[in-house]
């Protein structure tokens, strides 16, 4: 298991543009992109990228969804107390 991994994220205040942008990303567009238009984050700047990080740093949901995604794969949407996250692992 990794100790650290990269991963971008989307994060929206409401589940209805959550569910738009899994259904875009679905379709191929850019997850870069999206994050920055749409994303509520100051990641959005780079794309959602939140660089690499380690267990008990993000907020338990978004950490659960995060660790087990293999490179390049992209998360279900998770709630959490900030809003609606799309997560998607880099490395």
């Amino acid at each position: 298991m990794a100790d650290k991994i990269h991963c971008a994220h989307i994060l929206v205040e409401k589940l209805s543009v959550a569910q738009e942008l899994k259904t875009k990303i679905a379709k191929g567009e850019s997850f870069a992109n999206l994050a920055k238009e749409y994303s509520i984050d100051t990641s959005k700047k780079r794309g959602g990228d939140l660089g690499f990080f380690g267990r008990g740093v993000m907020v338990q949901e978004f950490e659960r969804a995060a660790f087990v995604l293999q490179k390049g794969q992209v998360s279900d949407i998770v709630k959490t107390q900030f809003g609606y996250h799309i997560i998607k692992r880099l490395d």
